[in-house]
């Protein structure tokens, strides 16, 4: 090995540590491994820069927005409402009713706007029904990401391994190009969750700060549940250390993290991202933050929102449907032969798109800055930064010998059951973008040695690097759903190490089936 493969090995290594061991956002990790690559001479300037004007990660920086301004318009709430049964029902009927709505709603939408919306809702309508929102909130949560592998536009990562096949000199995905398998995990995954969740997720684990404890309640506050997100600036610290109250207003009564409750002593309790804090808040405190960035969640006790008009709530939907429609049918053939001077993909329909949402106000555009995940995008822009590093460092190809070598005898499916484990592994441990810019070189290079056709590894990183249900940390709306349901880690690798599974056989078998070596 020479200095260069052994430099970006020793940078990887330490990546995945500070990634894991949560030092720095992602996005500040990825961006210090990118500056050692340039100051050695791996990267340059240029290669280092790529990633920050890809379509890919604009598309993302377009797509939150999207997203924003179908959730202001109040289409999501309306849509929940409708979907959960009225009166007496069974865990099973609602979850039917639910689940697969959901999954397809989060195909064409980030996944996040998805679960903070409908968790606080359907946390409320189980207490009102009587049955327990712990049978729920984690299903919500992976049916999301489900939905989200069988689109283009369904989960970042895809777009992200997308413009890394463009930047290769590969044709990319079409918008529904990955539902020729996702759909089979999808299907799959869902029949698995009404099968067997009931089962294996607890019953409601009962909250101890009580609803209406008017001893408990300072003068006119009402009762208020926070996420905390990575933003939050208390992270790490004490409760006490930190002085909630003084910052934001709002008194702590309760701490949910990791599946515990903390009502006594709280400020020696320590808050991490993902915490759900139980407070006694006024009238201002969710207008005031709740488009703030420190919580990933704000929920009050009641449903009242300010209301949306149905003119906002069409046009919405519209607008969704329009920029679906428009990058589907721009791909076709007999559309870039009629219109050969213009590229009518998802990137050009989602910027069209994005600029009706601004100057028809579904989103409030002197705000739009508030609502872009700039650490998502500063993470996939490194993510091509890093995985070009890879390639010129000659360390891909060596990954891509040695896996070849571990499956000489056992051919292309041996290899794509590898490239999964290695991809899952490295999800459920760093962030999703992080793994597949892992994972794509040594794929590209796998199937350049081999000299086949690279697609169905690039698939199946895809189909890999979102399969994160195993671990709480493996995906935000996991983070969020713990917090409201008060979960503990094991309920995540109960449930979901038998969906990582079932994604994983059917990635293996049914991808070389659709997609040729």
């Amino acid at each position: 090995m020479n200095f260069d493969i052994v430099f970006v090995l020793l940078a990887l290594i330490g990546m995945i540590a500070a990634l894991v061991w949560d030092k720095m956002r992602p996005g500040m990790v990825l961006l210090t491994v990118v500056v050692f690559f340039l100051c050695v001479g791996i990267l340059t300037p240029k290669e280092m820069l790529e990633g920050f004007s890809n379509k890919g990660m604009i598309t993302v920086a377009m797509l939150f927005l999207v997203s924003e301004g179908v959730r202001q318009s109040g289409a999501l709430g309306q849509l929940i409402k409708k979907l959960l049964p009225e009166g007496k029902t069974t865990v099973f009927k609602a979850q039917a009713r639910m689940l697969p709505p959901v999954a397809f709603v989060s195909a064409f939408l980030n996944n996040t706007p998805v679960v903070v919306i409908f968790a606080p809702i359907i946390k409320r309508w189980a207490e009102a029904v009587r049955l327990p929102a712990t049978k729920f909130l984690i299903p919500l949560s992976y049916v999301t990401i489900l939905g989200g592998i069988c689109t283009l536009i369904g989960t970042s990562t895809n777009l992200v391994v997308h413009g890394m096949i463009l930047e290769a000199g590969y044709e990319g995905f079409t918008m529904f190009e990955l539902g020729k398998v996702g759909i089979f995990i999808a299907i799959a995954g869902i029949l698995y969750l009404f099968a067997f969740s009931n089962k294996l997720l607890p019953d409601s684990r009962t909250d101890t700060v009580s609803e209406d404890g008017e001893d408990e309640n300072p003068g006119n506050f009402h009762r208020v549940e926070a996420v905390l997100g990575a933003r939050f600036p208390g992270i790490n610290k004490t409760l006490g250390a930190f002085d909630f109250t003084r910052h934001y207003g709002a008194i702590v009564k309760e701490v949910k993290s990791g599946g515990q409750r903390f009502t006594r002593n709280l400020d020696t309790v320590v808050l991490h991202e993902g915490d759900t804090l139980v407070l006694w808040a006024d009238d201002s405190f969710i207008p005031t933050w709740g488009e703030s960035s420190v919580f990933l969640m704000l929920a009050n006790g009641n449903e009242a929102t300010e209301p949306v008009s149905r003119k906002k709530r069409w046009l919405a939907l519209g607008l969704l449907i329009f920029m679906i429609t428009g990058a589907t049918v721009g791909e076709l053939p007999v559309v870039k032969e009629a219109v050969p001077s213009m590229r009518l993909d998802m990137f050009f329909f989602v910027c069209i798109t994005t600029i009706i949402m601004a100057w028809t106000k579904l989103f409030p555009p002197k705000k739009y800055t508030k609502y872009i995940s700039w650490d998502i995008l500063i993470t996939i822009a490194c993510a091509f930064a890093i995985s070009k590093a890879m390639e010129n460092s000659g360390f891909a190809s060596m990954i891509a010998r040695h896996i070849i070598g571990m499956a000489d005898n056992l051919g292309p499916y041996a290899l794509l059951a590898i490239l999964f484990i290695i991809t899952n592994i490295f999800t459920e441990l760093i962030t999703n973008n992080a793994a597949a810019a892992l994972s794509f070189p040594i794929a590209l290079s796998v199937a350049t040695q081999l000299g086949v056709d690279p697609t169905p590894f690039f698939v199946v990183i895809c189909m890999a690097a979102s399969a994160s249900f195993s671990t709480p940390i493996g995906y935000q709306t996991n983070l969020i759903v713990q917090g409201v349901g008060g979960y503990k880690f094991t309920d995540f690798v109960k449930v979901g190490l038998p969906l990582n599974l079932i994604t994983f056989l059917i990635s293996v078998f049914v991808i070389p089936m659709i997609w040729k070596f």
